[in-house]
């Protein structure tokens, strides 16, 4: 459609047809013979709220899909199709492993294929839009939402957002072409940093705090051309983002150039009323249209209250109007109306999704992004001449996918014992629960409490792990979180492994301390207790469809453990936040030193963590020349190269993830004493040398200074690379300005 025609459709809608296209609801509201139920009974939605609703979301498969458009367009006065958004957050059905996970493999170029898989699944299931990706930046692991998340680092998220957007939409941005998915970046913004790490509160950013760590990712996210963006639930500084003309209008549309669709989160609109924002669902309706949001998710205050406020002069028509036009432009943008099923059906549906191709790179990244915490004497990889015990909850699960893999069927995933047994490592391997992932423990998922209690067998199950364990050559403990342990609504104050699983742990290191232990979590755990039980300790996080057949290629050497630390391990809780590019202290102090009283540090802990971001070790061992500089003075405009020299001196082929830190010695505005800059994934056969070259422009300086103008400073600064966060091979260089 012209944009001719498009603004001529706009201008012969009623209102009523402009305010239902900024509704949103789920799927089922639309289906044949609908019932409301559940959460959609709460939002206080009927049925006639929904006729005109603009967009569902929710539900796939191209079939019913299809039944809903073409039902929904023959009853809409102008036949506008419905646009179908769903989470589809880390997979489809070929599910990867979670976005931290993927932000561990420290290779953007990847995780772009793996989204391009992704979107090539949903949108043959009739998808249009994806509530992805989450570009938070996350720095306390009790918040279960870091499991969406790609880490601690500005610079890794906002790489990692364009891998998302790029892989959803394309190269060229263009979204008719059948296989591409729309993106959603949420949420704007500072939703990553809830107070205490509890979902739903409130953050409180300094603006510089918000522009220095917050907002990189999301930028990065926009100029790679994200379709919609989503406001924060939380309020910032005391507003409610989805209320905030200061956060939508201001910053995301006026400065960063927005001109996508917004939209609120799930009843986002509503709850202004429960924030204290507004009175009634009418005034939160009113805030937030004022502020810019485009379409009210799963709320009644747009369905109900809009036409009204419009009618009354309290709205003004033109900002639905706005809003109206940004959501047809996305439709005409996907083809819609052209083929309002996007090249969606069922023969391309069943051609695509989990296809062997998207298998196969599902797999290849649960090695990239497994994370070799420990290898104590080598231990690792395992031999397959040797008896090996593969003991725990994790041994034959399929529940290891993650809370927001809500397309999955749990038969597709390989299991740890499958993936030992098909990969022709199993005929030295026993394999035995020992435990439930769970016991005596009430967890609330997405409409689902699950209880688990203390299971009949218990004590017989222990003994028969114990058992395994002193008849093997050593020993794999699969242990970890259970599922809904992480992800939306599930922070955590305690995060170590459930206590019925250390104990079992304890036992079995007591009678065989060949342990291998693989950590399968949502989010960095407190592992002290599980390293000092163990020999290795790899953390998989929830590696997906294909977690078990990734994971036995590492623990057999097949391939080596490409992973990095992208959010650091703490050594307790109690030191949270806890993360890599933290500002400069002006007393700091130093663990090397001699003791020290009125320093910034713990009487009873490290300042540093267990595991630090960028770490993590392989089944290779690389040896790092000097960095090498190509100049010692930069001008403004100018860019110099530094470079070193990679070589594996060690026995096996492996990836190892060069990174570039950045410290500015001197600036108006105290800076983090190890910046991430850059990355280069060099993959090294034993004796195999290559070079590592990274070009330092002046936009890789640049701060927001005391002034908040973002510019770079005439200063020295250092320049380190290595191989993870604490690296001190580093060089100086002047840049003059």
């Amino acid at each position: 459609m012209t944009e001719q025609e498009l603004k001529k459709l706009l201008r012969s809608m009623s209102l009523e047809e402009k305010v239902g296209q900024m509704v949103q609801v789920t799927g089922g509201f639309l289906e044949e013979g609908a019932v409301i139920t559940g959460p959609a009974a709460d939002a206080g939605l009927e049925l006639s709220d929904c006729r005109l609703a603009g967009s569902i979301l929710g539900i796939a498969g191209a079939e019913r899909l299809r039944k809903i458009q073409e039902r929904y367009m023959e009853q809409h006065p102008h036949h506008i199709p419905l646009l179908m958004m769903a989470d589809v957050i880390h997979g489809y059905q070929t599910v990867f492993p979670i976005p931290l996970a993927l932000g561990a493999s420290f290779h953007p170029e990847l995780v772009k294929k793996a989204m391009e898989m992704a979107a090539g699944e949903a949108s043959s299931a009739g998808l249009h839009v994806t509530f992805s990706p989450m570009t938070d930046l996350v720095r306390d692991p009790r918040w279960g939402r870091v499991l969406e998340s790609f880490g601690e680092s500005p610079w890794l998220d906002a790489r990692m957002a364009e891998a998302y957007v790029r892989g959803y939409q394309g190269d060229d941005g263009d979204l008719s072409r059948p296989g591409r998915l729309a993106a959603c970046d949420k949420h704007f913004v500072g939703y990553g940093a809830p107070v205490a790490g509890r979902e739903y509160n409130h953050a409180e950013l300094s603006e510089h705090t918000l522009r220095e760590f917050h907002l990189p990712a999301k930028i990065a996210a926009i100029r790679a051309g994200t379709a919609c963006v989503m406001p924060a639930f939380q309020s910032l500084n005391g507003v409610p983002c989805t209320a905030s003309q200061k956060i939508v209008r201001e910053l995301l549309r006026k400065e960063l150039g927005f001109e996508g669709v917004t939209i609120s989160d799930w009843s986002a609109v509503g709850e202004l009323v429960a924030q204290g924002a507004a009175e009634d669902t009418r005034e939160a309706a009113k805030l937030a249209i004022e502020a810019g949001v485009d379409i009210d998710m799963m709320s009644v205050c747009y369905a109900r209250e809009l036409k009204g406020l419009v009618e009354s002069g309290e709205v003004e028509e033109r900002l639905v109007d706005e809003a109206v036009w940004r959501i047809l432009t996305l439709k005409n943008k996907l083809g819609l109306f052209e083929d309002p099923f996007h090249g969606a059906g069922p023969e391309q549906e069943k051609r695509t999704v989990l296809c062997e191709k998207h298998r196969d790179l599902a797999r290849a990244l649960v090695a990239e992004s497994a994370i070799l915490l420990k290898n104590e004497n080598e231990i690792l990889p395992l031999s397959p001449e040797k008896k090996t015990a593969f003991i725990g909850p994790y041994v034959d699960s399929t529940d290891t996918c993650g809370s927001w893999a809500i397309f999955q069927n749990r038969e597709d995933t390989v299991t740890l014992r499958r993936g030992v047994m098909e990969g022709g490592w199993g005929a030295h391997a026993s394999f035995c629960h020992g435990c439930d992932v769970l016991e005596n423990t009430r967890v609330l998922g997405f409409g689902v409490e699950e209880v688990f209690g203390e299971s009949e067998d218990r004590e017989e199950r222990i003994r028969e792990a114990l058992q395994a364990a002193k008849e093997a050559d050593g020993v794999v403990m699969a242990l970890g979180e259970h599922t809904l342990q992480s992800g939306e609504a599930a922070s955590r104050g305690d995060i170590t492994i459930p206590h019925h699983q250390m104990e079992l742990l304890r036992q079995v290191a007591a009678v065989n301390p060949n342990v291998v232990t693989v950590v399968y979590s949502g989010r960095p755990l407190d592992l002290r207790e599980v390293s000092a039980c163990s020999k290795a300790v790899l953390a998989v996080f929830l590696p997906g469809t294909m977690g078990g057949a990734g994971i036995a290629d590492v623990l057999f050497g097949k391939t080596s453990p490409g992973g990095r630390v992208s959010m650091s391990f703490p050594w307790s809780a109690a030191q949270i936040p806890v993360y890599h590019n933290d500002y400069s202290t002006g007393r700091p102090y130093d663990p090397a030193g001699a003791e020290q009283k009125f320093v910034s540090r713990y009487l009873d802990m490290p300042n540093e963590p267990l595991y630090p971001f960028g770490y993590g070790l392989t089944y290779g061992r690389f040896q790092y020349s000097p960095v090498r500089l190509s100049a010692d003075r930069m001008k403004a405009g100018g860019s110099l190269k530094a470079a070193v020299t990679v070589k594996n001196v060690g026995s096996a082929a492996a990836k190892e993830a060069v990174q570039l830190y950045l410290y500015d010695e001197k600036a108006t505005t105290v800076r983090p004493r190890r910046e991430l800059k850059g990355v280069k994934c060099l993959y090294l056969q034993p004796g195999e040398e290559a070079e590592a070259v990274f070009e330092i422009t002046e936009e890789l300086l640049k701060i927001w200074d005391r002034n908040m103008e973002f510019l770079a400073e005439p200063g020295k600064f250092m320049i380190f690379i290595g191989g993870d966060s604490r690296t001190d091979n580093g060089a100086e260089f002047l840049y003059e300005g």
